[in-house]
Protein backbone atom coordinates (compact mmCIF):
# COMPACT_ATOMS: atom_id res chain seq x y z
CA UNK A 1 0.00 0.00 0.00
CA UNK A 2 2.48 2.16 0.92
CA UNK A 3 4.45 2.01 -2.24
CA UNK A 4 1.18 2.33 -4.84
CA UNK A 5 1.08 5.79 -3.00
CA UNK A 6 4.65 7.01 -3.26
CA UNK A 7 4.21 6.26 -6.92
CA UNK A 8 0.94 8.01 -7.15
CA UNK A 9 2.67 11.09 -5.58
CA UNK A 10 5.46 10.78 -7.71
CA UNK A 11 3.02 10.74 -10.83
CA UNK A 12 1.15 13.94 -9.12
CA UNK A 13 4.50 15.64 -8.47
CA UNK A 14 5.40 14.52 -12.21
CA UNK A 15 1.83 16.12 -13.85
CA UNK A 16 2.07 19.43 -11.92
CA UNK A 17 5.85 19.69 -13.35
CA UNK A 18 4.52 19.25 -16.74
CA UNK A 19 1.35 21.46 -16.74
CA UNK A 20 3.71 24.13 -14.49
CA UNK A 21 4.26 27.67 -16.34
CA UNK A 22 7.91 27.28 -16.03
CA UNK A 23 7.96 24.02 -18.32
CA UNK A 24 5.62 25.58 -20.61
CA UNK A 25 7.85 28.48 -20.48
CA UNK A 26 11.14 26.47 -21.16
CA UNK A 27 9.64 24.52 -23.72
CA UNK A 28 8.40 28.14 -25.82
CA UNK A 29 11.79 29.03 -25.39
CA UNK A 30 14.21 27.61 -28.48
CA UNK A 31 17.50 29.60 -26.72
CA UNK A 32 16.77 27.88 -23.24
CA UNK A 33 16.40 24.25 -24.79
CA UNK A 34 19.17 24.88 -26.60
CA UNK A 35 20.99 26.14 -24.02
CA UNK A 36 19.81 23.29 -21.38
CA UNK A 37 21.38 20.61 -24.54
CA UNK A 38 24.34 22.46 -24.42
CA UNK A 39 24.80 22.82 -20.44
CA UNK A 40 24.08 19.04 -20.03
CA UNK A 41 26.22 17.57 -22.71
CA UNK A 42 29.06 20.02 -21.03
CA UNK A 43 28.34 18.59 -17.23
CA UNK A 44 27.99 14.78 -18.67
CA UNK A 45 31.39 14.81 -20.79
CA UNK A 46 32.93 16.35 -17.45
CA UNK A 47 31.05 13.74 -15.20
CA UNK A 48 31.82 10.91 -17.11
CA UNK A 49 35.31 12.29 -18.22
CA UNK A 50 36.60 8.59 -16.96
CA UNK A 51 34.50 6.26 -18.75
CA UNK A 52 33.93 8.39 -21.97
CA UNK A 53 37.37 10.07 -22.61
CA UNK A 54 39.58 8.52 -25.15
CA UNK A 55 42.61 8.32 -23.03
CA UNK A 56 43.44 9.68 -19.43
CA UNK A 57 45.64 12.76 -20.27
CA UNK A 58 47.07 12.61 -16.99
CA UNK A 59 48.57 9.04 -16.89
CA UNK A 60 52.36 9.55 -17.42
CA UNK A 61 52.98 5.84 -18.54
CA UNK A 62 50.37 6.53 -21.27
CA UNK A 63 52.31 9.92 -22.69
CA UNK A 64 54.04 9.53 -25.85
CA UNK A 65 56.38 12.80 -26.71
CA UNK A 66 56.60 11.46 -29.77
CA UNK A 67 52.52 12.62 -30.26
CA UNK A 68 53.38 15.88 -29.07
CA UNK A 69 51.96 18.51 -30.71
CA UNK A 70 49.88 17.09 -33.18
CA UNK A 71 47.24 18.98 -34.71
CA UNK A 72 43.34 17.76 -35.21
CA UNK A 73 42.50 14.81 -36.73
CA UNK A 74 41.26 16.58 -39.68
CA UNK A 75 44.40 17.82 -40.67
CA UNK A 76 47.29 16.72 -42.74
CA UNK A 77 49.59 15.46 -40.14
CA UNK A 78 46.95 14.84 -37.57
CA UNK A 79 46.08 11.18 -36.07
CA UNK A 80 42.80 9.50 -35.69
CA UNK A 81 43.65 8.83 -32.39
CA UNK A 82 43.41 12.68 -31.11
CA UNK A 83 40.70 14.14 -32.73
CA UNK A 84 41.49 17.63 -31.47
CA UNK A 85 45.12 16.85 -31.74
CA UNK A 86 47.96 17.13 -28.66
CA UNK A 87 49.75 19.41 -26.97
CA UNK A 88 53.39 19.59 -25.65
CA UNK A 89 53.18 16.71 -23.48
CA UNK A 90 51.21 14.47 -25.81
CA UNK A 91 48.08 14.90 -23.92
CA UNK A 92 44.75 14.11 -26.42
CA UNK A 93 43.15 18.11 -26.17
CA UNK A 94 39.87 15.84 -26.02
CA UNK A 95 40.38 14.00 -23.16
CA UNK A 96 42.15 16.83 -21.11
CA UNK A 97 39.02 19.23 -22.07
CA UNK A 98 36.38 16.97 -20.02
CA UNK A 99 38.90 16.54 -17.20
CA UNK A 100 39.65 19.73 -17.18
CA UNK A 101 35.73 20.30 -17.21
CA UNK A 102 35.23 18.48 -14.59
CA UNK A 103 37.38 20.56 -11.93
CA UNK A 104 36.79 23.86 -13.26
CA UNK A 105 32.31 22.84 -13.01
CA UNK A 106 33.57 21.44 -9.56
CA UNK A 107 35.13 24.41 -8.12
CA UNK A 108 32.75 26.87 -9.36
CA UNK A 109 29.69 24.98 -8.17
CA UNK A 110 31.28 24.57 -4.83
CA UNK A 111 32.01 28.24 -4.60
CA UNK A 112 28.39 29.16 -5.70
CA UNK A 113 26.73 26.55 -2.92
CA UNK A 114 28.98 28.22 -0.51
CA UNK A 115 28.23 31.83 -1.49
CA UNK A 116 24.86 31.14 -1.28
CA UNK A 117 24.66 29.69 1.87
CA UNK A 118 26.29 32.56 3.21
CA UNK A 119 24.71 35.31 1.58
CA UNK A 120 20.93 34.02 2.04
CA UNK A 121 21.63 33.45 5.76
CA UNK A 122 23.11 36.69 6.59
CA UNK A 123 20.39 38.53 4.24
CA UNK A 124 17.66 37.06 5.79
CA UNK A 125 19.15 37.87 9.08
CA UNK A 126 19.90 41.51 8.04
CA UNK A 127 16.23 42.00 6.51
CA UNK A 128 14.13 40.37 9.28
CA UNK A 129 16.33 42.13 12.55
CA UNK A 130 16.93 45.07 10.72
CA UNK A 131 18.56 48.09 12.88
CA UNK A 132 22.03 47.90 14.25
CA UNK A 133 22.75 43.74 12.81
CA UNK A 134 21.20 45.15 9.35
CA UNK A 135 23.52 48.50 9.32
CA UNK A 136 26.59 45.95 10.10
CA UNK A 137 25.82 43.44 7.67
CA UNK A 138 25.06 45.62 4.70
CA UNK A 139 28.38 48.08 5.68
CA UNK A 140 30.65 44.53 5.48
CA UNK A 141 29.02 44.16 2.03
CA UNK A 142 29.64 47.63 0.79
CA UNK A 143 33.32 47.20 2.18
CA UNK A 144 33.70 43.87 -0.06
CA UNK A 145 32.08 45.10 -2.63
CA UNK A 146 34.87 48.24 -2.70
CA UNK A 147 37.31 45.06 -3.67
CA UNK A 148 37.82 43.95 -7.21
CA UNK A 149 36.50 40.50 -6.74
CA UNK A 150 39.66 39.04 -8.71
CA UNK A 151 41.98 40.52 -6.48
CA UNK A 152 40.61 39.60 -3.58
CA UNK A 153 40.51 35.30 -4.85
CA UNK A 154 44.20 36.85 -6.05
CA UNK A 155 45.15 37.70 -2.52
CA UNK A 156 43.50 35.06 -0.85
CA UNK A 157 44.83 32.14 -2.56
CA UNK A 158 47.97 33.54 -2.42
CA UNK A 159 48.03 33.87 1.06
CA UNK A 160 46.80 30.19 1.14
CA UNK A 161 49.54 29.31 -0.94
CA UNK A 162 52.56 31.30 0.96
CA UNK A 163 50.95 29.31 4.77
CA UNK A 164 50.51 26.00 3.48
CA UNK A 165 52.83 25.56 0.82
CA UNK A 166 53.00 22.15 0.54
CA UNK A 167 49.29 21.90 1.07
CA UNK A 168 47.39 18.39 0.10
CA UNK A 169 45.30 19.25 -3.38
CA UNK A 170 41.94 19.23 -1.15
CA UNK A 171 43.24 21.66 0.85
CA UNK A 172 44.51 23.78 -2.19
CA UNK A 173 40.87 22.97 -3.79
CA UNK A 174 39.39 24.45 -0.38
CA UNK A 175 41.69 27.14 -0.38
CA UNK A 176 40.61 28.45 -3.87
CA UNK A 177 36.72 27.74 -3.21
CA UNK A 178 36.90 30.04 -0.16
CA UNK A 179 38.75 32.78 -2.17
CA UNK A 180 35.96 32.76 -5.17
CA UNK A 181 32.91 32.64 -2.60
CA UNK A 182 34.69 35.74 -0.04
CA UNK A 183 33.24 38.66 -2.74
CA UNK A 184 30.35 36.21 -3.92
CA UNK A 185 28.35 36.04 -1.33
CA UNK A 186 27.31 39.54 -1.35
CA UNK A 187 24.43 39.74 -4.41
CA UNK A 188 22.69 37.17 -2.72
CA UNK A 189 22.88 38.64 1.10
CA UNK A 190 21.60 42.39 -0.60
CA UNK A 191 18.98 40.11 -2.64
CA UNK A 192 17.58 38.00 0.25
CA UNK A 193 17.87 41.39 2.43
CA UNK A 194 15.81 43.42 -0.11
CA UNK A 195 12.69 40.59 -0.28
CA UNK A 196 13.05 39.85 3.47
CA UNK A 197 12.56 43.48 4.22
CA UNK A 198 9.09 43.32 1.95
CA UNK A 199 8.24 39.63 3.25
CA UNK A 200 8.52 40.96 6.87
CA UNK A 201 5.69 43.54 6.81
CA UNK A 202 3.19 41.17 5.26
CA UNK A 203 0.38 40.04 7.37
CA UNK A 204 1.51 35.91 7.65
CA UNK A 205 4.96 36.98 9.29
CA UNK A 206 2.83 39.19 11.72
CA UNK A 207 0.52 36.28 12.81
CA UNK A 208 3.46 34.58 13.10
CA UNK A 209 4.32 36.63 15.62
CA UNK A 210 1.45 37.43 17.58
CA UNK A 211 1.29 33.49 18.25
CA UNK A 212 4.43 33.34 19.50
CA UNK A 213 6.82 31.69 16.47
CA UNK A 214 10.36 31.93 16.72
CA UNK A 215 12.31 34.32 14.50
CA UNK A 216 14.58 31.42 13.38
CA UNK A 217 11.59 29.36 12.74
CA UNK A 218 9.51 32.24 10.59
CA UNK A 219 12.85 33.07 8.73
CA UNK A 220 13.05 29.34 8.11
CA UNK A 221 9.53 27.92 7.56
CA UNK A 222 7.86 31.38 5.94
CA UNK A 223 10.47 34.05 4.78
CA UNK A 224 13.31 31.83 3.28
CA UNK A 225 10.55 30.02 0.99
CA UNK A 226 9.24 33.16 -0.24
CA UNK A 227 12.64 35.13 -1.54
CA UNK A 228 13.96 32.19 -2.99
CA UNK A 229 13.23 32.73 -6.51
CA UNK A 230 15.70 35.75 -7.04
CA UNK A 231 18.27 33.44 -5.35
CA UNK A 232 17.99 30.58 -8.17
CA UNK A 233 17.97 33.01 -10.71
CA UNK A 234 21.37 34.74 -9.47
CA UNK A 235 23.14 31.38 -8.49
CA UNK A 236 22.57 30.24 -12.28
CA UNK A 237 24.25 33.40 -13.27
CA UNK A 238 27.06 33.18 -10.84
CA UNK A 239 28.44 29.38 -11.82
CA UNK A 240 29.24 30.81 -15.11
CA UNK A 241 31.09 34.03 -13.40
CA UNK A 242 32.82 31.58 -10.87
CA UNK A 243 33.74 29.34 -13.37
CA UNK A 244 35.47 32.10 -15.30
CA UNK A 245 36.87 33.32 -12.43
CA UNK A 246 38.70 30.25 -11.40
CA UNK A 247 39.84 29.77 -14.81
CA UNK A 248 40.99 33.74 -14.83
CA UNK A 249 43.21 31.83 -11.75
CA UNK A 250 44.13 29.31 -13.23
CA UNK A 251 44.73 31.10 -15.92
CA UNK A 252 47.32 33.31 -13.72
CA UNK A 253 49.45 30.57 -12.33
CA UNK A 254 47.40 30.68 -8.74
CA UNK A 255 44.15 28.32 -9.55
CA UNK A 256 44.03 24.80 -8.93
CA UNK A 257 47.35 22.51 -9.05
CA UNK A 258 49.44 22.05 -12.20
CA UNK A 259 48.56 18.18 -11.11
CA UNK A 260 45.22 18.48 -12.02
CA UNK A 261 44.87 21.31 -14.40
CA UNK A 262 41.27 22.87 -14.99
CA UNK A 263 40.10 24.97 -18.47
CA UNK A 264 42.19 27.91 -17.21
CA UNK A 265 45.72 25.63 -16.75
CA UNK A 266 44.92 24.42 -20.17
CA UNK A 267 44.86 27.93 -21.96
CA UNK A 268 47.78 28.98 -19.80
CA UNK A 269 49.70 26.08 -21.61
CA UNK A 270 48.16 26.29 -24.97
CA UNK A 271 49.11 30.25 -24.77
CA UNK A 272 52.62 29.50 -24.63
CA UNK A 273 52.59 28.06 -28.30
CA UNK A 274 49.85 29.90 -29.96
CA UNK A 275 51.89 32.28 -32.35
CA UNK A 276 54.01 29.09 -32.90
CA UNK A 277 51.06 27.80 -35.21
CA UNK A 278 49.72 25.09 -32.21
CA UNK A 279 46.30 26.91 -31.99
CA UNK A 280 44.32 23.94 -30.88
CA UNK A 281 45.89 23.60 -27.49
CA UNK A 282 44.67 26.92 -26.30
CA UNK A 283 41.26 26.92 -28.58
CA UNK A 284 39.49 24.18 -27.75
CA UNK A 285 40.17 24.54 -24.12
CA UNK A 286 38.35 27.63 -24.53
CA UNK A 287 35.69 27.02 -26.25
CA UNK A 288 34.48 24.68 -23.61
CA UNK A 289 34.86 27.48 -20.90
CA UNK A 290 33.03 29.75 -23.56
CA UNK A 291 30.25 27.42 -24.08
CA UNK A 292 29.98 26.48 -20.47
CA UNK A 293 29.59 30.51 -19.69
CA UNK A 294 27.26 31.51 -22.25
CA UNK A 295 24.75 28.72 -22.24
CA UNK A 296 24.62 29.04 -18.18
CA UNK A 297 24.33 32.33 -18.63
CA UNK A 298 21.25 32.21 -21.41
CA UNK A 299 19.62 29.62 -18.51
CA UNK A 300 19.72 32.14 -16.21
CA UNK A 301 18.43 34.69 -18.26
CA UNK A 302 15.27 32.32 -19.39
CA UNK A 303 15.09 31.77 -15.71
CA UNK A 304 14.70 35.58 -14.90
CA UNK A 305 12.21 35.76 -17.24
CA UNK A 306 9.81 32.82 -16.39
CA UNK A 307 9.87 33.62 -12.50
CA UNK A 308 8.71 37.26 -12.92
CA UNK A 309 6.12 37.94 -14.56
CA UNK A 310 6.43 41.20 -15.12
CA UNK A 311 8.72 40.01 -17.74
CA UNK A 312 6.91 37.56 -19.66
Amino acid sequence: MGDADDREMNADARHRFVDSEIWHSFRASPVAMLAAAIAAACLLSALLAPLVAPHDPFDLATLDLGDSRLPPAWMAEGKSAYLLGTDDQGRDILSAVMYGARISLAVGIASVLLSMLVGVTLGLVSGFAGGRVDALIMRVCDVMLSFPAILVALMIDGVGRAVFPAAHEALAFGVLILAISLTGWVPYARTVRGSTLVERQKEYVQAARVIGVSPVRIMRRHVLPNVLGPVFVLATIQVATAIITEATLSFLGVGVPPTSPSLGTLIRIGNDFLFSGEWWIALFPGAMLVLIALSVNLLGDWLRDALNPRLR
